[in-house]
């Protein structure tokens, strides 16, 4: 804290170790209720969720609050997959006592920046007449304002007392009103009310002993999947009124928000999520062999993924199927040169650029972002290429090699002049066999593209032959292996299941596929997959709300749903 007296910092070092003692006691103890909901019963069908909130959400709402400006230069632990997503793994977080510093970091570097003299006029409503002196309107204003959206509610009466106090105590020989300020915004910061999305439950008026998740609960899951951030004023205004409880207030809240600019926040997190693009974060590539292919060059593809979508799905509003067929994509100049498109743009410009008709080319698969991110270092990966197909975009499970799997064949075969003969001679292994019948027909289709990418019509100056199938059906390129995803009934089952699940926060339960994906499918294969439909069609439905518990798990959840009130 770069504004404080030493005695303010080591009371801030303090107040940061009894928040993340108090954390862990808060954590553990909503934790116990849950737990003890489980056991007494199960839930029949969906249940209200508590995770840990997700970088992207947390530098996402900071930002709405306090201005595009601030910066995070922290990252956070990571979170375990959880059928394919961190989204779900969030549900499941460990919270160690380094996530905990990571935290603290953050807590730190963004309340330093609210209260910084360059920032205040932007952040803080009101400015005290003397900075030496309590000012507890000023502090409670403040306070007040970012503490509603920071916990997606209002602040309680002791809430508030609590952290004014804080923020007053610091004004004297220690420190001035902004460092209370600071003090009281770090406390924020780190206090579970922030840090874990915690859903709660209300009696449902329209069912007699029902239940329901709260309006603020449903304005958070609301903003975090369509924003992949903490509701607005406007949503929380909403939630208060009770007209989010409401088919109109509903309906009318999800279209003010997907008509916003926001909403591209929202595709940047999930689909973040959806490609594993933290993948990119070990990814390398031998330069000896890959000149091209600079650590510029790696920045670019990774970002050059969500470029198309959002240029896609957002900017175009075009089906989501069409994403894998597309002559449009996303270039800089220096992922043109790895392409060898002519492109005239200013390092790190993003422009686009039509693919010519015949152009060996075609759809997100064809992509660099895509091509080299699921490949080895020096070569190309018919096996992982196939593997990403399958697991990523048609949620399809691909077994794990197993531990006694000879590779001799495979290095004997290494003198063979392609990926497909050498993969021939692994796969006379039958333990190899039954794996790489799933995934290699499939990534045979990308091998016209080497480990960075880059295209080829050959390999050790034999003809590369791209032919292959997916589930039946043929194709001779990379193009027609385009097409055959694109009419995958997978590709949007997987989409729908993908979308869904991260919104709630938990796996599909028992009977949910045919009872909470399968209309959805049936809504979407007839309007299109085009985005906005999409999260239209998945937050207006009867199920995204839905609560249902047996009796036996009432009292326990009863415990759950008010824990938070003053």
């Amino acid at each position: 804290m770069k504004y404080m007296g030493d005695n303010t910092v080591a009371v801030a070092k303090g107040l940061s170790r009894v928040l993340a003692c108090s954390m862990l006691c808060w954590l553990g103890s909503a934790m116990a209720v849950a737990g003890a909901a489980l056991a007494d019963g199960e839930m029949s069908e969906m249940q209200p969720t508590m995770r840990l909130i997700s970088q992207p959400q947390y530098l996402n709402t900071v930002r709405a609050i306090f201005g595009p400006q601030m910066e995070l230069n922290v990252r956070f632990a990571p979170l375990r997959r959880m059928e394919g997503m961190m989204a779900l793994g969030a549900g499941q977080a460990i919270v160690t006592s380094g996530a905990l510093d990571s935290l603290d970091r953050a807590a730190h570097l963004v309340a330093e920046q609210v209260v910084a003299p360059e920032n205040r006029q932007f952040t803080i409503p009101c400015q005290p007449v003397a900075t030496d002196v309590r000012n507890d309107a000023c502090a409670s204003q403040f306070i007040g304002s970012a503490g509603r959206l920071l916990y997606r509610r209002a602040l309680t009466k002791t809430e508030l007392h609590s952290l004014v106090e804080l923020a007053g105590g610091s004004v004297g020989p220690a420190g001035d009103f902004y460092d209370g300020l600071e003090l009281a915004l770090v406390g924020m910061l780190l206090s579970p009310n922030f840090l874990f999305i915690q859903e709660h439950l209300e009696s449902d008026p329209q069912r007699p002993g029902g239940w329901r998740l709260d309006a603020h609960s449903k304005a958070s899951r609301l903003s975090l999947m369509l924003w992949a951030s903490g509701p607005d004023t406007e949503l929380i205004d909403a939630a208060e009124s009770g007209v989010l409880h409401t088919d109109a207030g509903l309906q009318k809240q999800v279209e003010r928000m997907l008509a916003s600019r926001r909403l591209r926040d929202g595709v940047r997190s999930f689909f973040n999520d959806f490609l594993i693009l933290e993948g990119y974060d070990n990814l390398t590539k031998d330069e000896t062999i890959f000149p091209a292919f600079n650590s510029k060059v790696l920045v670019d593809a990774r970002e050059q993924q969500l470029q198309l979508i959002l240029d896609h799905l957002i900017q175009r509003d075009e089906d989501y199927r069409d994403l894998f067929t597309t002559r449009h994509t996303m270039l800089t100049a220096n992922l043109a040169a790895v392409y060898g498109f002519p492109v005239s743009a200013r390092p790190s410009e993003w422009v686009p650029y039509e693919l010519a008709v015949d152009d060996e080319r075609g759809g997100f698969l064809t992509q660099v972002g895509f091509l080299a991110q699921h490949a080895h270092p020096g070569r190309s990966s018919p096996t992982r290429r196939g593997k990403a197909l399958r697991e990523i975009m048609l949620c399809q499970h691909v077994p794990d090699a197993p531990p006694n799997v000879d590779f001799s064949a495979l290095e004997d075969a290494d003198g063979l002049p392609t990926a497909r003969e050498r993969l021939d001679v692994h796969n006379t292994d039958r333990t190899c066999r039954g794996c790489h019948a799933i995934t290699d027909p499939i990534g045979l289709g990308l091998e016209n593209f080497d480990g960075a990418g880059q295209f080829r019509k050959t390999e050790k100056g034999f003809l590369i032959d791209p032919a292959g199938t997916l589930d039946r059906v043929d194709f001779e390129t990379a193009v027609e292996l385009g097409s055959a995803v694109r009419d995958n009934p997978a590709l949007t089952a997987c989409l729908v299941q993908r979308v869904y699940t991260a919104a709630i926060g938990r796996p599909l339960l028992d009977g949910e596929e045919a009872e909470v994906i399968d209309p959805l499918l049936d809504r979407l294969d007839v309007e299109g997959y085009r985005w906005k439909d999409v999260l239209r069609a998945v937050t207006l439905s009867d199920a995204f709300f839905g609560v249902t518990l047996t009796p036996e798990l009432t009292a326990s959840t009863a415990k759950l749903a008010y824990q938070h009130e003053d």
